[in-house]
């Protein structure tokens, strides 16, 4: 047993649904790259010639991702309302059209064909479970529209139609999976959603570990929504682990966390390190459920800059001084000002001039500065490892320094060759 974790001292997307195609499948699969001529004959009903552009909001208001996904839309919404006070984008008004993807893959494919032949939107924001993003994308490129995701995801995919604003591999778990072995960890449990992000993440960390002689103890998926841990939680107890490495989603995560601590299971004794988990999802958890235990994020609501503040103080005057800020809802917020910054640059909301503007767009973030990176439509940013406390919230127990550069398919990292074949 490591006794540097051990005492303590770490301190300072569901698989397709049957209604999807088999085309779509093979569009949306791990590893996949788009062809540059996808969409490229697709004909826009985008109206430029009023005093309002629409943009879509697609974000799951119901089922067992509403947990985290309200938040996103209310974070789009606020983006949209500061962006509007400042005199809009290329002088005109933003409107958004908002949907319900209601947790289901599906329902988010038929959603976003709405938002773009229907309602003519000039983008789209939202998206959280990869299922949900992997669903979206055939329709994004077969329509040549953009969807801006802002979740952070298993890396192995790139689109000309997505603008990934979330935190790929190389920015979230190859850094989390960094700071475990500097303390220490040599073993891990590794329990999951049943859906694409876990299961390509989990390949991605046990590649890792066989590099970096980590002993993987065990590894668990349950379906998502699932409420019944008992099983899996004394597997992992049983284990002995070093840590368990996280990937659950959505409310899943709140019986997950209540069974770890009635079986005795603390941060001391077998932390978790967590990627889904945010400020907004510890309060359904329970704090004391929770606390001490680690998550890797690139942004906390406790990030002391002056930029941070100021988003945190109007998001608690809009929505609730009880409301918190978390990395999934910042990064669309995030978004709308890079999608704002970009169609400014391109003079045009012409999906084509945006695709070639894109490339070297920043925004100061909440978070930090953030840059598109024009090869893969991803952006640079701050990795942090964050400790859950008593208050609910996450401190920054380490992070980069500087802002990573995206490397979705880990072609910098000799261990990963083969995982995105």
């Amino acid at each position: 047993m490591n006794q540097d974790i051990r005492t303590g001292r770490l301190r300072k997307g569901l698989l397709f649904p049957a209604l999807l195609t088999a085309a779509a499948v093979a569009l949306s699969a791990c590893g996949s790259s788009v062809n540059d001529d996808a969409g490229s004959n697709a004909e826009s009903c985008v109206d430029t010639s009023g005093p309002e552009i629409k943009i879509g909001s697609l974000n799951s208001l119901s089922g067992t991702m509403a947990i985290s996904e309200v938040t996103v839309r209310n974070a789009i919404q606020l983006a949209v309302e500061e962006i509007n006070g400042a005199g809009g984008v290329l002088g005109k008004q933003v409107k958004i059209i908002g949907e319900d993807g209601a947790s289901e893959p599906t329902v988010f494919a038929e959603k976003a064909e709405k938002l773009i032949s229907s309602d003519c939107v000039a983008a789209v924001f939202g998206g959280w479970t990869s299922s949900s993003r992997k669903a979206m994308l055939p329709v994004f490129e077969d329509r040549n529209s953009l969807l801006y995701y802002p979740v952070q995801y298993e890396g192995l995919e790139d689109s000309k139609n997505i603008f990934y604003t979330g935190a790929t591999t190389n920015q979230q778990i190859v850094p989390a999976l960094d700071y475990l072995k500097e303390k220490g960890v040599k073993s891990l449990y590794l329990v999951g959603s049943d859906y694409v992000f876990p299961q390509t993440a989990n390949r991605v960390i046990k590649a890792y570990a066989a590099a970096n002689g980590m002993e993987i103890k065990g590894e668990d998926y349950t379906p998502l929504g699932s409420t019944d841990f008992s099983t899996i939680v004394n597997k992992v107890r049983s284990a002995d682990a070093d840590a368990v490495f996280n990937t659950l989603n959505g409310d899943s995560n709140v019986a997950f966390f209540r069974e770890y601590k009635n079986v005795g299971l603390t941060a001391q004794d077998m932390p978790v390190i967590s990627v889904s988990i945010a400020e907004e999802e510890v309060g359904g958890i329970g704090v004391q459920n929770i606390e001490g235990q680690l998550t890797a994020w690139n942004y906390y609501q406790t990030i002391d800059t002056p930029v941070n503040k100021k988003f945190v103080a109007a998001y608690k005057a809009k929505f609730g001084q009880d409301k918190v800020t978390s990395d999934p809802m910042e990064a669309a917020y995030t978004s709308v000002y890079l999608w704002k910054n970009t169609v400014e640059k391109a003079n045009s909301f012409a999906v084509p001039d945006i695709q070639q503007a894109a490339g070297g767009v920043s925004y100061e973030a909440p978070e930090g500065l953030v840059t598109i990176d024009g090869e893969n439509n991803h952006v640079s940013k701050t990795a942090r490892i964050g400790e859950i406390r008593s208050d609910g919230l996450i401190y920054t127990v380490w992070d980069s320094g500087t802002p990573i550069v995206p490397d979705p398919y880990l072609k910098g990292y000799p261990w990963a060759k083969g995982l995105s074949g």
